[in-house]
């Protein structure tokens, strides 16, 4: 069995906090063990956070979370509608990220994001949008169970 969901969000602050808790609810009710719910729902904070941020101009007004929960695997992604990551990408010469992202240190408020998704999950995928301006962050993380969990004993 799997779950999946897909928000479309608007680019505010407020969503961010949103988008968390529906992620939390959906892994303690499908009984992954909290650590790893944990670990996941900062991950999307972080994602959504840079997608309210840096996802497009005022005409871009929302983005959109999907999570998937399939085996013993979750994925999430996070695509915006802003410029994407080309300059960042190439001055960082790959595009899925092997090592984490080492923040600048004179940046001390900025540039963290990428490093904790990376430092928290299994697999970040860092990547622009095909066809259309914008950004896609997907990672995954392999899941523990509690004893008894919904999902697992199906």
């Amino acid at each position: 069995m799997s779950i999946w969901w897909s928000l479309h969000l608007r680019r505010e602050a407020a969503s961010v906090p949103l988008a968390r808790r529906l992620l939390l609810g959906t892994m303690e009710t499908a009984g992954v063990d909290p650590d790893i719910s944990y670990d996941l729902s900062v991950a999307l904070s972080e994602a959504c956070a840079n997608a309210v941020e840096h996802g497009g101009d005022a005409s871009a007004e929302d983005y959109r979370v999907t999570a998937r929960i399939d085996g013993d695997t979750c994925r999430i992604e996070v695509i915006d509608s802003g410029p994407g990551f080309a300059d960042k990408l190439r001055a960082r010469g790959r595009r899925t990220p092997t090592r984490p992202h080492q923040p600048s240190p004179d940046r001390a408020e900025h540039g963290r994001g990428l490093f904790l998704i990376e430092s928290l999950t299994d697999h970040v995928r860092v990547r622009n949008r095909s066809g259309r301006p914008g950004a896609v962050v997907s990672f995954d993380k392999i899941l523990k169970w509690r004893e008894g969990a919904l999902l697992r004993a199906v």
